[in-house]
C-alpha cells in the first residue's frame, strides 16, 4: 500500500510539470540573419503556424544582437509581436531590407501556414515582395495603401497590377482612419479588384491621438490591439 501511495503521489506531483511543458512560454526573442538582413524571431516550442510582421514607416526595426528592437517600437505590429507568439505562432519581425521571399521560405521551414501581416507602408513592402516571387499562404493588410482611392499613387493594386498572385487576403481597416494615404474609401475598390481573394474586417472605436498617420491614431488602432491580433492571428 505504501508503495502504491508513493507511486500515486509521484504521478500526481508530475502533473504540474506536464502542464508546464504543455503551456511552455515562447523562447526568448533572438536575432536572425535572412539574406544579410537582421530580423527578430520569436519561436514557441510547438508553433501551429508562422507570421511575418512588416511594420510601417521606414521599416527599420534596428534589431540588436539579442532579439531586441530599437526602432519603430510603438508601431502596431512591433508592439504586439509577443501577443502573436502567445497564440502559438512563430513570429518573424522583418526589417525593411529583409527579402520577403527568403523570409517566407525561412518561416515555412519552421511551420506552415505562413501569413504575412503588413501595416501602413508595410503593405507596400508586402506587395513588392509578392511581385518579386514571395508566396505566403495568406496575407493580412492593416491600414493599407490599397488602391488609388486610398490616397496614394503607390499602392498594392498598382504594384501587383493583377490579383493573380494575391494569396487569401484579409484587410483590417479602421472606419475613421484619416491618414491621407490609407483612407477608408480605398478599401472597397481593392476588394472588388481582388476578384474574390480578399475580404475586409472593419473596426471602430479606440483612441485618436496626435498625427493621424502615426501609431497612436486610428491608423495605428490605438486601443484596439487585442481585436487586431485576434483577427490577424485567426486568419489562416
Amino acid at each position: 500500500m505504501r508503495k502504491s501511495l508513493l507511486l500515486l503521489a509521484a504521478l500526481m506531483g508530475g502533473i504540474p510539470m506536464l502542464a508546464a511543458f504543455a503551456f511552455a512560454p515562447a523562447l526568448a526573442d533572438e536575432s536572425v540573419s535572412i539574406g544579410g538582413s537582421r530580423a527578430v524571431l520569436i519561436k514557441p516550442s510547438a508553433p501551429r503556424g508562422s507570421v511575418i510582421l512588416l511594420p510601417g514607416g521606414d521599416g527599420a526595426i534596428r534589431a540588436g544582437d539579442n532579439g531586441d528592437i530599437q526602432g519603430l517600437r510603438g508601431n502596431q505590429l512591433v508592439r504586439t509581436r509577443h501577443a502573436y507568439a502567445a497564440r502559438g505562432l512563430a513570429v518573424l519581425v522583418a526589417d525593411a531590407g529583409t527579402d520577403l521571399k527568403s523570409a517566407v521560405d525561412y518561416m515555412a521551414a519552421i511551420k506552415r501556414p505562413v501569413t504575412v501581416i503588413g501595416t501602413s507602408r508595410g503593405t507596400l513592402r508586402a506587395a513588392e515582395g509578392i511581385a518579386r516571387g514571395a508566396r505566403p499562404d495568406a496575407l493580412v493588410l492593416t491600414s493599407g495603401f490599397l488602391s488609388p482611392d486610398s490616397g496614394s499613387g503607390s499602392n498594392v493594386m498598382s504594384i501587383l497590377g493583377s490579383p493573380a498572385a494575391l494569396p487569401r487576403t484579409l484587410v483590417i481597416h479602421h472606419r475613421q482612419d484619416s491618414c491621407r494615404a490609407t483612407l477608408p474609401a480605398g478599401v472597397d475598390p481593392f476588394i472588388k479588384w481582388s476578384a474574390g481573394r480578399a475580404r475586409v474586417s472593419w473596426l471602430t472605436g479606440g483612441v485618436e491621438e496626435g498625427d493621424p498617420c502615426q501609431a497612436r491614431g486610428h491608423h495605428g488602432f490605438n486601443g484596439l490591439d487585442g481585436q487586431v491580433v485576434g483577427l490577424a492571428a485567426g486568419f489562416r
